[in-house]
């Protein structure tokens, strides 16, 4: 009897497909102003694109052109556990301030934390495993539904994002970073210029926000993320990395 032939795995041709796509709209549209890269976004991707915000720093640009644009478009929020009393006041404060009104907040699978983090102190032994279980594994869920989602990285914040694109591919969607070009300057402008909000911790020396135990403030001449896991080689929790493009394409999603 002949073997039942097995399925076509079409997932390298759909990933060659998406980076092709992901190239030709950075091309299109990645030299345009942030707000018309995401009014022309929200437009491609319509009714299958979100916002992944951190409400950390400086998330209140990315959010305040996303609601002039739609104050409907879904916006994910990752509550680890672990974030500052100050980062979740500031979350419900600027979607009041905002009008946004699809707040998503994805958190880790409990039984997930009771296998790998039963104490909730993972992160001072094994912070990849710390970030895997309450940051990708969650981010994975949260944009699964989606063709493609905005977030507000910026070339500026990091040696590791100096090159960053304004889209690019991760598996089968595309990750657009609208404020990619943007400088220090262009973001403290456009803060003053519309009025907007500012995370209290920032006052406090805290350049680029994450969870409590992981992040200190920043020391004067380094780089906005270098608060985050000091002392570590560690310069990305995941959630912009290969690790995430894994979770995206896991069979359990």
């Amino acid at each position: 009897m002949l073997a039942k032939p097995r399925p076509l795995d079409r997932t390298g041709e759909v990933e060659t497909g998406v980076a092709a796509e992901a190239a030709g709209l950075d091309a299109l549209l990645g030299h345009l102003k942030p707000i018309e890269i995401i009014e022309r976004s929200a437009h491609e991707f319509r009714g299958a694109v979100a916002a992944v915000s951190s409400f950390g720093a400086d998330s209140a640009v990315l959010l305040h052109m996303i609601s002039e644009i739609d104050r409907s478009l879904p916006v994910i929020f990752l509550d680890t556990g672990k974030h500052f009393e100050e980062t979740l006041g500031y979350r419900d404060a600027l979607v009041a301030d905002f009008g946004l009104t699809d707040i998503r907040v994805i958190k880790p699978e409990e039984g997930a934390l009771q296998r790998v983090d039963p104490t909730g102190r993972l992160h001072e032994t094994d912070t990849d495993s710390c970030c895997n279980v309450r940051k990708v594994e969650p981010l994975a869920r949260g944009v699964e539904p989606f063709r493609a989602w905005f977030t507000g990285r910026k070339r500026f914040q990091a040696t590791t994002r100096t090159a960053l694109p304004v889209f690019e591919a991760v598996g089968s969607r595309i990750r657009i970073n609208p404020l990619a070009h943007w400088t220090t300057s262009d973001q403290a402008d456009y803060m003053r210029a519309h009025a907007l909000r500012e995370n209290p911790l920032v006052a406090y020396g805290y350049l680029s926000i994450g969870c409590f135990p992981c992040t200190q403030p920043v020391q004067p001449g380094e780089d906005a993320r270098s608060g985050r896991w000091a002392g570590h080689a560690k310069t990305e929790c995941g959630i912009h990395l290969s690790g995430l493009e894994k979770s995206l394409t896991d069979a359990s999603l």
